[in-house]
C-alpha cells in the first residue's frame, strides 16, 4: 500500500514538473487550451531497458514527430531499472488517435520494432494517462 502511494505521488510530481517545464510562448495560449498530453509508462522485461532506450533514441522519437506527436519529456525512475516514463503532446485526442494509427502501421516503425526485438521482447507493460492543463496552470 505504501509503495503504491509513493509511486502515485511520484507520478504526480513528474506530471507537475513536466507542466512547468513544457511552457508556451506568448500568443500560444489559445492553442494550448486544446492540447492533450499523454503520459506513458513502459515497464520492460528485466534487463531490456537499454534496448528500449536505443530504440527510442534511434527510431521511435523521430517517428513520433513524423506522425504529428510532440516529444515533450522522458524520464527513468531514480530507483528502478525497468521503467521508461515519457510525455507526448497532441493537438487533440482525435489527432492523437490518428497519429498512433499512422505510427503503428508505418513500415519504418515495424522494421525498427522487429530489429530491436530480435533478442527478445522488450516491453512487458504499457500504461497510458491522458492529461489536460487546468485553467490555473502556470504554463497555460
Amino acid at each position: 500500500m505504501i509503495g503504491r502511494i509513493l509511486w502515485t505521488s511520484g507520478i504526480v510530481a513528474v506530471v507537475a514538473w513536466a507542466g512547468y517545464c513544457v511552457g508556451f510562448s506568448v500568443g500560444q495560449e489559445k492553442k494550448a487550451t486544446n492540447r492533450i498530453y499523454e503520459l506513458r509508462i513502459y515497464t520492460t522485461v528485466p534487463g531490456r531497458l537499454p534496448a528500449l532506450h536505443k530504440r527510442f533514441a534511434e527510431h521511435t522519437m523521430k517517428l513520433f514527430e513524423k506522425h504529428g506527436m510532440r516529444n515533450e519529456m522522458y524520464w527513468v525512475p531514480a530507483e528502478e531499472d525497468n521503467k521508461l516514463i515519457y510525455l507526448l503532446s497532441h493537438e487533440s485526442r482525435e489527432a492523437a488517435e490518428r497519429s498512433w494509427r499512422a505510427f503503428s502501421s508505418d513500415p519504418d516503425w515495424q522494421k525498427a520494432r522487429t530489429e530491436s526485438e530480435k533478442d527478445g521482447k522488450i516491453v512487458d507493460k504499457v500504461e497510458r494517462i491522458w492529461l489536460q492543463l487546468t485553467d490555473y496552470s502556470p504554463r497555460r
